[in-house]
């Protein structure tokens, strides 16, 4: 296989580390890299030390001190030339989240395009900053709003998105004025590291201080030293519902800030009215898309009584044409899962699927053979089953398709509500009352609400999360920056006087 990326991405020495910029006593752990796609060894990078760390925190504390005198336009230029820089290794980087977490090339590819629109939104983000002005009920007086970067933002990225996830965070907070330091997932740091490379590349053409973005490299307990350090005013994490729970309360008891962005148990309604070739492209995708890993993967498929045996049909077919393999390979449609505990994760969701007394419509399983070899290739599978299975209530991060009718509107919008999360949601119909309940407030309670469009991915110009376990985050679009910046009310008197508030009178 053609590994030629990784030079390009300064990745070829087998121990990269962890591309801090900063020299520290080395650590004697290491983080292997394996490929879910052949099982083979990419590279380690160094487990980041107590004394790493500290040193990280105290270079992104100086950094910020510069960075937030800067112009936010400034900030925006230099966010600017990252998103060339992107544009120039977009082949190279996309490849290596191919190889290295196992999605297809094309979704490699779109990753990092998403980084790339991200850039270019907060270039435009940079020149609109807005605060608000208010009228004062006190004579002479004016009152206005205002925003101000809000330091060192901590970022814990999941190894499914493992480079996206990361730019909607720090492209953003880097224009608010903030600094950022990011600890990748550990099933996917060569990502992490790679986009650090190409990052200070920017940095060191503009004489930036290194601790703009800083990377750390290690599994949980790593993590705990950001979300404990009150130097760390905002953690913003992306992952399971249970490490996002762990991570709030942590953050919690020092009164900081966290950003969560869970788990998702996304469901689409398909209605008598919809068009079952968008129902089948959209199901379809955002079933199998990423073998299942993504948090907006559509995880049940609501569909109504009367084209129940239809929908099922169709879609059983199409999944008898998916071509599983080397995601490298643009003419597969599915890759492999992260690694065999995913693997292991998948096999037990489909034994409870029939200790729970569901029906499997299309076999799992893992594959075997030569082409297959790293273990961590499964066929996608398709169940039918009750909404109220305990399988069916979790998030299972993998290929499988739950099947379900409903009878009237109200009843699958109770559906499509009834589970824990509450991430992506939607409705296939060409009827407009449909379509409007479904997206009224007694619609669907999922952050992310679409209509003729299936649960997966999202567009950056608009907020990204959910509600319920899913953590209650939003990043990306919209006005998401205001998460990354602390809010100042200002009353300036210009008056000779001092009136106070509310006619009160307060002589001497």
């Amino acid at each position: 296989m053609d590994l030629s990326f990784l030079s390009k991405l300064n990745l070829e020495q087998k121990n990269p580390g962890t591309s801090t910029g900063l020299k520290s006593k080395s650590s004697e752990q290491w983080i292997d890299s394996f490929s879910p796609v052949d099982g083979k060894l990419i590279g380690s990078v160094s487990v980041t030390t107590r004394e790493q760390y500290d040193d990280v925190v105290s270079q992104a504390e100086k950094a910020f001190e510069h960075w937030r005198t800067i112009p936010a336009p400034q900030r925006g230029e230099i966010v600017r030339q990252y998103g060339n820089t992107l544009r120039e290794n977009k082949d190279a980087l996309g490849r290596l989240v191919s190889y290295e977490m196992g999605k297809s090339l094309q979704e490699g590819w779109g990753e990092v395009q998403e980084m790339i629109d991200i850039c270019d939104f907060a270039v435009g983000l940079s020149r609109q900053l807005y605060g608000l002005t208010m009228h004062s009920e006190r004579p002479g007086h004016r009152m206005y709003e205002q925003w101000h970067p809000l330091g060192i933002v901590g970022i814990i990225s999941a190894f499914n998105f493992p480079v996206a996830v990361w730019s909607w965070n720090s492209m953003i907070a880097l224009v608010c004025g903030d600094v950022n330091v990011w600890k990748p997932s550990e099933k996917a740091p060569l990502c992490g590291v790679a986009c650090q490379n190409l990052f200070h590349e920017v940095i060191r053409a503009n004489n930036l201080p290194e601790g703009l973005s800083c990377i750390i490299n290690g599994d949980r307990a790593i993590g705990e030293y950001m979300t404990s350090d009150t130097r760390i005013p905002l953690i913003s994490a992306t992952g399971s519902t249970r490490m996002g729970k762990q991570v709030g309360a942590l953050v919690a008891q020092r009164l900081g800030r966290s950003l969560l962005e869970l788990g998702g148990n996304n469901a689409i309604i398909v209605t008598p009215s919809a068009d079952l070739d968008v129902v089948l492209a959209g199901a379809l995708f955002g079933a199998v898309g990423t073998c299942g890993q993504r948090c907006t993967s559509t995880r049940r498929l609501i569909i109504h009584d009367s084209i129940f045996e239809e929908v099922k049909a169709k879609l059983t077919s199409a999944y008898g044409q998916i071509r599983i393999g080397n995601p490298l390979d643009e003419n597969n449609h599915v890759g492999p899962l992260i690694d065999k505990d995913a693997v292991d994760m998948y096999l037990h969701a489909l034994e409870r699927v029939h200790e729970e007394g569901g029906t499997v419509l299309v076999e799992g399983g893992v594959l075997s053979g030569d082409e297959y070899a790293s273990g961590c290739y499964v066929r996608p599978a398709i169940a039918e089953v009750n909404n109220d299975m305990s399988i069916v209530q979790h998030e299972t991060f993998a290929p499988i398709l739950y099947l379900m009718k409903y009878s009237n509107i109200d009843e699958a919008i109770n559906m499509q509500n009834n589970v824990p999360q509450g991430l992506s949601s939607a409705i296939m119909t060409s009827d407009l009352r449909e379509a409007e309940q479904f997206l009224s407030p007694w619609g669907s309670d999922c952050g992310i609400a679409n209509v003729n469009i299936g649960t997966s991915g999202a567009e950056i110009g608009g907020a990204f999360g959910g509600e319920k376990e899913t953590g209650g985050g939003r990043e990306s679009g919209s006005d998401a920056w205001k998460a990354y910046m602390r809010r100042q009310t200002n009353t300036i008197n210009y008056s000779k006087e001092i009136p106070l508030a509310q006619g009160i009178k307060f002589e001497l």
